[in-house]
């Protein structure tokens, strides 16, 4: 079959021309944001792809359109493909047809969490001699790609409550039909497509109601909206997790050592299960983690064995991702863009380094952070940081000096990124401990700031070149 993705830069849609590509289809696409690294991913596997949604663009030997979420009704291509008749459909149920259909899905749901804690999910299953399949919103660092077609009868997808399509307007995750699904966490998010945390609370529940009875629900036992969730209907076995000591729950996690390399207990049931010893920090990658091994168990991966797994687990990339060590100045790239995952990524390098200067860069980049949804929660997320750079994009909706006021003189506010480069580079000392945030490419900055720290001598924390 030949397949014309749009919208195939994305990262759903390229894991998905990847898979397609690995069962043997023909795969082209378009995309308005044809740059690095996902463009060259697409073309080492063959993917051709056109520059632009205009008219004229779709193969004549195309059988099926597959139209990603960033399509809109007015765009040529689309308007022309409504009125050829051509057959079409959405990313999301091409996948459940083609390639979940007839396997075991464990799938990852929720505000936060969802690419590492699939990450880890799919990364026991390999480490367990499963060989699954996967699709996720991220790079594994143990496996390098983003999806894999896998040989086994198991599957790994990150389920994303973002619509479907411009003719969908279901969550992505009502397609996929999983037997065992893992919930992180509940929040408010996608301002741009849901008036409020209740709406996005019924598409969970519409994903509750395709599970099967003999399934399994993984769920985060401290979170209240995943109770009022599962209130509204539950006919699937329940296990829940937590790393809150005293809450009740059937999986328990907890640090019993914190540093570079940290020690963590789990027990099941309240008996102790083992132990392990990861490169990871914070409590909410110990969540993920509890979320991992009670689905790997569900799939029949001893604990002792996921533990094991996670021990040699790598993280994925940007999430929480040390880029190195230059000129003294230590530099971390993560996607968080809410302000509770701002919270837990600052939280997690301070337990870490709790006597070096912590450093913030954030991009306030996602719709629901420029439409200003989180305002209010803003401030508190950043308050761990010694100090904090925010980049005010054209198009924000909210002055920065005014909410975050509180943060007084810790906070600086740049409007470019060049200038922000600029600023960084000339105000960093050595052992300053960096974290760049982001859920976009943040205008290069990343690998900007690293070449403009290489180029410079060491400063040392009295303002002394080193």
């Amino acid at each position: 079959m030949h397949l014309h993705l749009l919208g195939v830069c994305g990262t759903f849609m390229g894991g998905l021309a990847a898979l397609a590509k690995a069962a043997g289809h023909s795969v082209t696409g378009a995309d308005q944001n044809v740059y690095p690294p996902m463009s060259t991913q697409l073309r080492k596997l063959g993917v051709r792809i056109h520059e632009g949604y205009d008219a004229g663009q779709v193969p004549e030997s195309a059988e099926c359109v597959v139209v990603g979420n960033v399509m809109r009704r007015g765009q040529p291509v689309i308007e022309e493909l409504l009125d050829s008749g051509r057959a079409y459909e959405s990313g999301p149920a091409w996948l459940a047809r083609h390639v979940l259909a007839g396997r075991w899905v464990l799938a990852v749901a929720g505000t936060h969490g969802k690419t590492t804690t699939a990450s880890m999910l799919a990364w026991i299953l390999d480490y367990a001699g499963l060989s699954p399949g996967f699709l996720i919103g991220g790079v594994p660092r143990n496996f390098g790609v983003s999806a894999r077609l896998g040989e086994g009868r198991f599957f790994v997808v990150e389920a994303d409550e973002y619509d479907t399509a411009f003719f969908d307007k279901r969550a992505k995750f009502v397609h996929y039909r999983p037997r065992t699904l893992a919930i992180t966490n509940i929040e408010y998010d996608h301002a741009d497509i849901y008036r409020d945390v209740d709406a996005i609370l019924w598409q969970f529940h519409q994903l509750m109601r395709t599970l099967p009875g003999r399934g399994l629900v993984v769920a985060n036992a401290a979170d209240a909206n995943i109770l009022r969730m599962l209130e509204m209907g539950c006919w699937t076995p329940l296990e829940r997790f937590t790393t809150e000591p005293g809450l009740a729950a059937d999986w328990q996690g907890g640090y019993e050592l914190v540093g570079a390399k940290s020690r963590f207990a789990v027990s099941v049931a309240g008996e102790a299960a083992g132990t392990a010893v990861w490169a990871l920090a914070g409590q909410h990658n110990l969540q993920n983690a509890l979320a991992a091994v009670a689905a790997a168990r569900h799939a029949g991966v001893p604990v002792d064995t996921a533990l094991k797994a996670l021990a040699e687990f790598q993280g994925v990339r940007r999430r929480l991702e040390r880029r190195g060590r230059f000129q003294g100045v230590t530099l971390y790239d993560d996607f968080a863009h809410h302000p509770t995952a701002i919270r837990e990524t600052l939280a997690a390098l301070r337990s870490q380094q709790p006597d070096r200067r912590l450093v913030a860069v954030l991009e306030p980049r996602s719709n629901t952070m420029r439409q200003g949804a989180h305002v209010g929660a803003l401030a508190a997320a950043l308050e761990a940081a010694d100090r904090v750079h925010l980049y005010r994009p054209p198009e924000l909706c909210w002055a920065p000096t005014e909410v975050l006021a509180a943060l007084g003189e810790r906070l600086a506010v740049t409007d470019d990124v060049d200038a922000l480069v600029a600023r960084l580079a000339d105000e960093l000392v050595e052992g300053d401990e960096v974290v760049i945030m982001s859920n976009g490419a943040f205008g290069g900055l990343p690998r900007k700031l690293e070449q403009a720290l290489k180029g410079r001598a060491a400063v040392a924390p009295s303002g002394r070149e080193s």
